[in-house]
C-alpha cells in the first residue's frame, strides 16, 4: 500500500475530539520574489496595496485534543523549497521539512523524526516566484547582479543562480527552516483565536482546456490545452536550465522548433491561444504514450468554521494568489459568512498543473509565465471556479463532480531500469566497513563511515531506515539516537562497477556540539540481489566498530608526543624538548 494511503488510513483510525485555534504573524528575511520583471507589469494600483512584493504572513492552524493536549499543527508560508538546489543529488525535504523535524523535536521531547505522536505540517502557499535565496541572483563568475529581465550572465542563464542566507546550501536550508520553526510555534504558543462552526467542502473536476472566460461586456477568451514555453527550459535563478533558454523569451526559433515539432507540432489555434508564449512543447496536443500534461484539474474549498482553505492544483505566484484568495473571502462574506473569515492559499494540492502567472505577469514570460499552462487567461479561470465553489458551499448547494479524469497508473512507463544483480569485491561481504571510523571524536565534529553495500532500490527501507547513529548505554544496550531522516546525518550510495554490480554506501553523522560524551556506533541496513538469475533479495546489516565521542576540552597526555618525529615540530615553534622533556616527567 502506498505510504499516503497509510497515512490516511491512520488519521481515519485516531480521529478524536478537540480543538482548532488560528493564528497570523509576518516572517521576514525568509523569501523574495524570483520573478521581479514579471511582478512589476501587475497593475501599480494593485501592487500599491502591498507592502512586499512577496507574501510575508504565515498563518497556523493549532490542533489540541478535549484535554487541551497539542496533537498537531498547520503552517503556511509561500516560498519554494529550492535551499537546496538542483546541484544536490541528495534526497531532502528541504527548509520546510527541517521545519517540521524541529517543531515536532520541540514538542515530542526530542523524539526520533517521524516517531513521535504529534504531528508539524508546513504546507505550501502561494509560492510560485518565490525564493528561498534572499541574497538573491548573481553572476557566479564575477559576483555582479544577473541581468533582471533574463536572469543571464554573458548570455549564460547557468551562470545566473542565486543563494544565501548562509554559507552553502545545507546553511541556508537550516536557516529557512529555523526561521520557519521558530515564528510557527511562536504563533502556535500564542494562539488563542478558536475557530467554530460547520465543516464543510466542495470538491469538483474541471476540464481546464477549454473554458470561456468573460473578459467584458463585449469580449470573451478561452483557455488552451496545455503547452510549455520556451523560458520554462531557461529554469529559475533557483535551479538554471541548460543550451541557450533564457527567461523572457517571446519569440520562437527554427532549431527549437524543429525538435518540438518531431514530438508534436502545435496547431495554429494553440499557437494563437498560448500568445505571447512560444511554444517548446506541445504537451495538450501529445498523446504518445498517453497525455504529457493533465486537461482536467481538481479545486476544492475546505470550511472549518469562519477559516476556509484554498486547495489550489498548482504554483500560483504571489498575485495570483492574492487574487484568488481575496476574490473567494469577498464572495464567501456576500453569500452570508462573517466579515472575520479568513482564507488561505495551500498550494500543489490534489492534481498537479504547473504554475498560474496573472495575465500581466504571463506576457513577460519568464519561468513562471511559460509554464502556466492553459494560457494566459488561466487564473481568471480558477478564480471564476473558485468563487463558484465559495458560493455553493456558502448557499449549501451540491455540485457536479465535473468530468472524471482519466487514470494512467497501469500504463505508466519508466525508464528506470532494474536492479540485475549486486556484486560484492572478492574477500568482501554485503555490509563490512571497508573505510571504518577512528577511536575518539570531537563534538561538533564529523564522523565517516564506508560499507560494502546494495542498491537501494532493492528495499526503499519505507517506515525503516538506512542507516542508525547509535550511543551505548551498557554492555548490551544501544539506543538508536539518529536514523537517515535525521538532519545531521547523510547516507550517500555510490556503484563503484557497473559490470560486476559493485556498490558502496557513505554515512557521515555531523556530531552536535552539544551531544553527550560516550561509546557509539553506525550502522548500515539494507537488501542485495546477489543472483542475477532470481528475483531474491537478502537483507544484510553492518557496523563500524565503536567509537568514542569526546567534549571540546581535551586533557592532553604528553606521552603522546614522546616521540622523537614530534620534536621537531615544537623546535620549529621555538619550544625546545628540555622543556616538554621536564614536563612529561611530572607526569604520574
Amino acid at each position: 500500500m502506498f505510504p499516503n494511503f497509510q497515512s490516511i488510513e491512520r488519521a481515519n483510525a485516531n480521529m478524536k475530539p478537540g480543538n482548532i485555534f488560528v493564528n497570523e504573524g509576518e516572517l521576514l528575511d525568509s523569501n523574495i520574489n524570483r520573478s521581479p520583471s514579471a511582478y512589476l507589469n501587475n497593475p501599480a494600483d494593485e501592487r500599491a496595496k502591498y507592502k512586499y512584493d512577496v507574501d510575508k504572513n504565515m498563518t497556523v492552524l493549532k490542533f489540541v485534543d478535549a484535554s487541551n493536549k497539542p496533537i498537531g499543527m498547520i503552517s503556511w508560508f509561500a516560498v519554494h523549497c529550492t535551499s537546496m538546489n538542483n546541484t544536490n543529488h541528495l534526497i531532502s525535504s528541504d527548509n520546510k521539512g527541517y521545519a517540521a523535524q524541529l517543531f515536532e523535536a520541540a514538542i515530542n521531547n526530542n523524539s526520533l523524526p517521524v516517531k513521535g505522536k504529534f504531528i508539524a505540517a508546513f504546507a505550501q502557499s502561494n509560492l510560485g516566484d518565490v525564493s528561498p535565496n534572499i541574497k538573491g541572483p548573481h553572476c557566479i563568475n564575477t559576483g555582479k547582479p544577473c541581468d533582471i529581465l533574463t536572469s543571464t550572465c554573458e548570455g549564460k542563464n547557468e551562470l545566473c543562480i542565486a543563494s544565501g542566507p548562509g554559507k552553502d546550501m545545507f546553511d541556508s536550508t537550516k536557516i529557512i527552516g529555523e526561521n520557519q520553526y521558530k515564528k510557527a510555534m511562536d504563533l502556535f504558543n500564542s494562539a488563542k483565536s478558536m475557530l467554530s462552526g460547520p465543516v464543510d467542502f466542495r470538491h469538483q473536476f474541471v476540464n481546464m482546456s477549454n473554458i470561456t472566460i468573460k473578459i467584458n461586456d463585449t469580449y470573451s477568451a478561452m483557455t488552451c490545452k496545455p503547452a510549455m514555453g520556451y523560458s520554462f527550459a531557461a529554469g529559475t535563478t533557483d535551479g538554471p536550465g541548460a543550451f541557450d533558454f533564457k527567461q523572457g523569451t517571446t519569440k520562437d526559433n527554427f532549431f527549437w522548433n524543429l525538435i518540438r515539432d518531431l514530438i508534436a507540432e502545435p496547431s495554429n489555434e494553440q499557437v494563437k491561444c498560448q500568445a505571447p508564449k512560444p511554444i517548446l512543447l506541445d504537451t495538450g496536443e501529445a498523446s504518445e504514450p498517453y497525455p504529457w500534461q493533465p486537461q482536467i484539474a481538481s479545486t476544492q474549498l475546505l470550511r472549518l468554521g469562519d477559516f476556509v482553505i484554498i486547495a489550489v492544483p498548482g504554483e500560483f505566484t504571489t498575485m495570483s494568489g492574492r487574487r484568488t484568495r481575496d476574490a473567494v473571502r469577498d464572495s464567501l462574506i456576500k453569500n452570508g459568512l462573517p466579515s472575520t473569515t479568513k482564507t488561505v492559499i495551500a498550494g500543489l494540492a490534489n492534481t498537479y498543473t504547473d504554475y498560474i502567472t496573472t495575465y500581466e505577469e504571463y506576457q513577460i514570460q519568464r519561468y513562471e509565465g511559460a509554464s502556466t499552462i492553459y494560457g494566459p487567461h488561466t487564473l481568471k479561470a480558477y478564480i471564476n471556479q473558485f468563487v463558484f465553489l465559495a458560493e455553493a458551499m456558502v448557499l449549501n448547494k451540491t455540485v457536479p463532480v465535473g468530468p472524471k479524469p482519466p487514470n494512467y497508473l497501469s500504463s505508466q512507463l519508466s525508464f528506470n531500469l532494474p536492479v540485475v544483480y549486486d556484486g560484492q569485491p572478492s574477500g568482501q561481504v554485503f555490509g563490512q566497513a571497508i573505510k571504518d571510523v577512528s577511536l575518539k571524536y570531537l563534538q561538533n565534529s564529523t564522523v565517516s563511515v564506508t560499507f560494502v553495500s546494495a542498491n537501494p532500490r532493492n528495499n526503499l527501507m519505507t517506515e525503516k531506515t538506512f542507516l542508525t547513529v547509535e550511543k551505548q548505554n551498557s554492555s548490551t544496550d544501544w539506543e538508536v539516537i539518529a536514523t537517515d531522516s535525521s538532519w545531521n546525518t547523510i547516507f550517500a550510495w555510490e556503484r563503484t562497477s557497473t559490470l560486476f554490480g559493485e556498490s558502496i554506501a557513505t554515512i557521515t553523522w555531523d556530531i552536535p556540539a552539544d551531544q553527550p560524551t560516550g561509546t557509539y556506533r553506525i550502522r548500515h541496513f539494507g537488501y542485495a540481489k546477489p543472483n542475477p538469475l532470481s528475483e531474491a533479495i537478502k537483507e544484510f546489516t553492518g557496523s563500524s566498530k565503536p567509537f568514542q565521542v569526546v567534549t571540546k576540552k581535551l586533557k592532553f597526555d604528553w606521552r603522546d608526543f614522546n616521540r622523537p618525529q614530534y620534536w621537531r615540530y615544537f623546535k620549529a615553534l621555538g619550544h625546545y624538548k628540555k622543556k616538554y622533556q621536564n614536563l612529561y616527567n611530572t607526569i604520574p
